[in-house]
């Protein structure tokens, strides 16, 4: 049995840090599993195209193709630009959409080893308050995901945890990262740092960077970590297994 194409979809960028961390992460995933053919196309701003690689698997005899959304909530983008974009390819081709790819334990590890790797140790958990700054929606479902991944990480032995929402297009009332940060200070933490809930570099992580300008720590993009590669991994083989069960592999 063929494996089906992983195609691994990015939104792009006019920053050409989004892309070359794209290509970096999705060649981090064939590190990990060499004899599975991994594809990237990009919804606007980069080349090549959604819609360009679909017709190049078509024209190739390709006919399983795995489209991997690079988001980590399910917003707008996962829920109509993709499945836009996947109704208009080749007739021939048999496409399943993965989940996006929060959230994920794996997601957790990777940003707090961000942290550790901005200078925290493990020991610094207790007193240091920290702002989960993701790129922020008008979705209210993708917003909740964000909320409770903080609530879920400030179990973990952090003083705080607050979300904090980059995009000027989240509603208002929700705050920006420097507004989490000054909140985390007022409350006591010894010191703040700033995680970004980011996959790249870009316009929105640049404005979290400007708003971390009040913070002891802040953490890079989660990038192309390998826990991030190992998340892209899973999507894949949860969107295929029902095909292997039909076929009792």
């Amino acid at each position: 049995m063929h494996r089906p194409v992983l195609l691994v979809i990015a939104h792009g960028s006019r920053d050409p840090r989004h892309a070359a961390t794209v290509h970096a992460l999705v060649e981090r995933v064939r590190s990990l599993r060499p004899e599975l053919r991994v594809e990237t196309g990009f919804l606007d701003f980069n080349v090549p195209s959604v819609q360009g690689v679909l017709e190049s698997l078509a024209a190739e005899e390709v006919r399983d193709v795995v489209a991997l959304p690079l988001l980590l909530t399910r917003a707008f983008h996962a829920k109509a630009d993709i499945p836009a974009v996947l109704r208009e390819a080749p007739a021939r081709l048999r496409i399943r959409q993965t989940d996006v790819l929060g959230p994920s334990p794996l997601l957790l590890s990777t940003l707090e080893r961000r942290l550790y790797e901005a200078g925290l140790s493990p020991a610094d958990k207790s007193s240091t308050g920290v702002v989960l700054a993701s790129a922020g929606s008008t979705d209210p479902e993708a917003i909740a995901v964000i909320a409770e991944i903080a609530r879920e990480w400030r179990h973990t032995g952090w003083c705080a945890v607050r979300p904090a929402f980059a995009s000027a297009g989240s509603p208002a009332g929700f705050p920006r990262t420097e507004d989490a940060v000054a909140e985390l200070r007022a409350l006591g933490c010894e010191r703040v740092a700033v995680a970004p809930y980011v996959l790249a570099p870009g316009f929105l992580p640049d404005r979290i960077t400007r708003g971390a300008a009040g913070a002891d720590v802040l953490a890079d993009v989660l990038g192309p970590a390998p826990e991030v590669a190992r998340v892209l991994l899973e999507r894949y083989d949860t969107a295929r297994r029902p095909a292997l069960t039909a076929l009792g592999a």
